[in-house]
């Protein structure tokens, strides 16, 4: 008993030096140094941000504070189908979506499609992460306000502000008549009316050819189809084989043909004023066409 009491004495002894070894080193500010990767942690800005949506990418690499994003979501690093940057892509890195993944990263907090599957949220919830959920908007109003959401969850109102105040800068209507466009889109489908690119179409001075004849959302118009009733305009967004067939390159008279890129219909967000500098352009280069 008396051998026992004695090793209990010396491990008191022991903690109580310890104690006053590291007040006396905090004091002289030679504390011990906090593990790399926490002292990162906690040098970053708050929140740190993990994003599983590359829409909510595009938003992010535009108002959040440097570091404060600590991966961005596979889409992304693939520049064919990415709305960001490749070169602004590259300064991020990425998570294949898994919990696993997001949880090792320990961010403050996760931004996610409403799409998010179950079982990744409650292992997600259920590791601590907060979790943010958004749909897709539908739009220019609903873009904005996504992203003064976001910017509210990421701290970052006053960038989320401006972002928005340059989604909701509407361009003065264009002057003369509304050309007739048919966008077709990858799938040689076309665009309901009740969709962000449509209300861009509108607004950039453009009639729905595709409403006209009654076609909606995702409907299938083929080759034939726009050979026997040709729009005035046609946006080419797509790579299928009658998108791309030789009649479409040698021109068709009376329809001014232009290729839309696929990126700026995936996204509201940053993507909205790239959309409309590019639909202005076409618009000019169509009314000039005899």
């Amino acid at each position: 008993m008396a051998h026992r009491h004695d090793r209990r004495d010396t491990g008191r002894a022991r903690s109580a030096a310890l104690t006053l070894l590291l007040a006396a080193l905090a004091m002289t500010g030679c504390a011990p140094a906090v593990p790399a990767t926490d002292k990162m942690q906690h040098d970053r800005p708050r929140p740190t941000i993990v994003s599983l949506n590359p829409c909510l990418d595009a938003i992010l690499v535009e108002i959040a504070a440097p570091g404060q994003v600590l991966a961005l979501s596979h889409y992304s690093r693939d520049p064919a189908s990415s709305s960001i940057a490749p070169e602004v892509a590259a300064r991020h890195r990425f998570t294949g979506g898994s919990a696993e993944e997001v949880i090792a990263l320990r961010p403050d907090l996760v931004l996610a499609s409403i799409f998010l599957p179950a079982p990744t949220r409650r292992a997600l919830e259920a590791a601590g992460l907060k979790v943010a959920t958004f749909g897709s908007p539908t739009s220019i109003a609903q873009s904005a306000a996504q992203v003064r959401e976001v910017a509210r969850l990421a701290r970052r109102e006053g960038a989320g502000a401006a972002l928005a105040a340059r989604i909701a800068a509407r361009p003065a209507p264009p002057p003369g008549p509304a050309p007739r466009a048919l966008l077709w889109q990858p799938g040689e489908i076309t665009a309901g009316e009740a969709t962000l690119i449509a209300q861009l179409l509108r607004e950039a001075g453009f009639a729905s050819h595709a409403a006209a004849r009654g076609l909606g959302q995702a409907d299938r118009v083929s080759l034939e189809q726009v050979l026997a009733d040709p729009p005035q305009v046609l946006l080419i967004a797509g790579d299928e084989a009658g998108q791309r067939h030789p009649v479409l390159r040698a021109g068709l008279p009376g329809t001014h043909i232009a290729r839309f890129d696929p990126r700026l219909l995936y996204c509201g967000g940053p993507t909205i004023p790239r959309a409309r500098a590019r639909l202005a352009a076409i618009r000019a280069a169509a009314i000039r066409q005899p």
